[in-house]
């Protein structure tokens, strides 16, 4: 197994922790949007929340998952951990897949939100149903994302079949 030197090691989990945290702060501003969009009697501020969530959503949020990701399995190739050595690095790894995919579906929405927010100041209970839409998916975002972090923190034990393998090769006789 090859393991990234001490330098490169440190620049790419720099680089990972800096994304992965950036696109928990982009999604937790995302959520604040989504609340002054939904209970604002301001027209203005409704409309503008729909506007900057957009594009905070395609210009922050995706590429930062993106990047969380990939940088998150480049991250793993190069150290101790593996990709798939440990379950918990499996679960993060489905986590991030999976909510990598559901933030791309869940653009869709937004974008139609703020299509309508640009042509028109949304009225009291227009779209009512997609607003809280958008504002539970944010809070449920926040919570897989914390739960990815907690991952990384505490890294609990259990190791796959592969990795007890690839541990008993790696012992010297």
């Amino acid at each position: 197994m090859t393991l990234f030197p001490p330098r490169l090691r440190k620049l790419t989990l720099t680089v990972h922790v800096t994304a992965s945290v950036g696109w928990l702060g982009a999604v937790a501003a995302f959520l604040a949007l989504a609340v002054a969009g939904l209970t604002s009697s301001s027209a203005p501020t409704v409309r503008g929340a729909y506007l900057a969530m957009d594009v905070v959503g395609w210009f922050v949020i995706v590429p930062l998952s993106v990047a969380s990701l990939l940088t998150g399995v480049v991250q793993s190739l190069g150290t101790v951990w593996g990709l798939f050595r440990h379950y918990w690095v499996i679960v993060k790894l489905l986590i991030t897949v999976v909510a990598t995919l559901l933030l791309l579906v869940h653009m869709q929405p937004v974008g139609h939100l703020a299509d309508a927010a640009a042509r028109a100041a949304l009225a009291g209970g227009e779209l009512e149903g997609m607003r809280i839409q958008l504002l539970a998916d944010a809070a449920a975002a926040l919570v897989v994302l914390l739960t990815a972090a907690a991952l990384s923190v505490f890294k609990p034990r259990g190791m796959t079949r592969y990795g007890r393998r690839r541990q008993r090769e790696q012992r010297p006789v």
